[in-house]
């Protein structure tokens, strides 16, 4: 038997991994989800669901459902993606990520199986992760879309809530160009009778979720429509998190009128204890105080324009930015958002689908930033750290790779 490094290899490196290949990885169709659920017996119906989408924030909407409902003393998984530092992140129940052997049994027991269908990796993961949940007796499960809604190997499950974060233009060359096209992907998730949640929309996408949802009879909400009696303070530090929060409250609401018993107290301890229950890594993150150091995973226009406007509100005396991005994605109007006066380090992810730091360095400049090329996120982190004074401010992100490298060098 494969020990747990050699079976992360298998997993990696033997099958298409869409974080890190990209394009090769994407799969078209439900089929080959829909054979594995046929040879895992169909666990996702061993367990309640939450099944939630979006362009940004599903992550974060996820994990603080998930701590409240631990607050409120249920045994809850979480399955997200893509993990920053060990795979085992995708797959937690109560904060507690799935054992290594865990991991190890399952490749091994389905390997010749799973081969024969041509499995991608994350087709792999998401029955790794419903088998266990089954098997677990979770209570319910928080199941956060890979990428898109309609054809993600995640969309087999028959939850008791959809939501739907908000739809901004990313993946699109798998999703669409335009945010009506996103919508429609997203909106794949939408089920017969079951009610969805939908936290941001505009006229364009609000036309298309009441469709989709009107042709399901899906009970809809619109969480704008929604009101607050009380915002609660939380450790999720970002600006943008209070929208993320009003969806997660949405969902409370709609959980106490099925079978949940919820309490206010539950709400607030959840949503206070979101990292130490969760283990939420990435997200306005404070690495440390002097200087002030940052790290977001946010990557696509709507999330850095978000943590872009919570940075330039900081009173600092220099901006240092440690910048990585992706090879697939244009980035021509991203780079127009980030500050001129900032010093930066541009960098790569040790990913293949990262964009070479000297590319980005080159679309930069044209964009009058100003920087060096540091290759790796180590080099860029360390020489963001050796130039900055005291009082600056240096932040790390642009792709969720970038900030896992950075994690990754920052715990050594």
């Amino acid at each position: 038997m494969m020990d747990y490094q050699a079976t992360l290899d298998y997993l990696f490196s033997q099958l298409p991994m869409y974080q890190r290949q990209g394009k090769a990885a994407y799969k078209a169709d439900l089929n080959n989800t829909w054979k594995l659920m046929e040879l895992l017996d169909h666990p996702y119906r061993g367990f309640k669901s939450i099944h939630v989408a979006g362009t940004n924030g599903k992550g974060s909407t996820s994990h603080m459902i998930a701590s409240i409902l631990q607050e409120a003393g249920y045994r809850v998984g979480l399955y997200t993606s893509p993990h920053l530092i060990d795979f085992r992140e995708r797959i937690k129940i109560n904060g507690e990520v799935i054992a290594k052997e865990d991991v190890i049994n399952f490749v091994s027991t389905y390997r010749q199986e799973f081969e024969k269908i041509n499995l991608s990796f994350f087709e792999w993961t998401v029955g790794l992760c419903f088998s266990y949940f089954a098997k677990q007796k979770v209570d319910i499960a928080i199941v956060e879309v890979g990428m898109g809604g309609r054809l993600d190997s995640t969309n087999v499950i028959e939850p008791l809530l959809s939501i739907i974060t908000n739809i901004g233009l990313d993946h699109t060359q798998f999703l669409g160009n335009t945010l009506s096209l996103i919508a429609k992907e997203k909106a794949g998730i939408i089920k017969p009778s079951i009610p969805v949640i939908i936290g941001e929309s505009t006229s364009e996408t609000k036309a298309i979720f009441k469709d989709i949802a009107n042709s399901n009879s899906a009970p809809i909400t619109f969480v704008e429509n929604q009101t607050f009696e009380t915002i609660y303070e939380s450790d999720l530090l970002g600006e943008y998190q209070l929208g993320n929060q009003k969806t997660g409250l949405t969902c409370v609401k709609q959980l106490n009128q099925l079978e949940f018993k919820i309490a206010p107290i539950d709400v607030s301890n959840g949503l206070n204890r979101v990292i130490k229950n969760t283990g939420l890594l990435g997200r306005w993150q404070i690495l440390d105080k002097s200087p002030l150091t940052i790290c977001d995973t946010a990557h696509n226009e709507d999330g850095l324009k978000a943590v872009l406007k919570q940075i330039s509100k900081l009173k600092c005396n220099q901006k240092h930015i440690v910048l990585g991005m992706v090879n697939d994605k244009s980035i021509a109007d991203v780079i127009q958002l980030f500050p001129k006066e900032a010093q930066y380090y541009f960098c790569n992810a040790n990913i293949p689908r990262a964009l070479p730091s000297s590319e980005l360095m080159d679309v930069a400049n044209r964009a009058n930033l100003q920087g060096v090329d540091c290759g790796s996120v180590e080099n860029a982190v360390s020489k963001a750290q050796q130039s900055a004074g005291t009082n600056d401010l240096i932040y790390i992100g642009g792709s969720t790779f970038v900030v896992a490298d950075a994690l990754i060098a920052w715990n050594k």
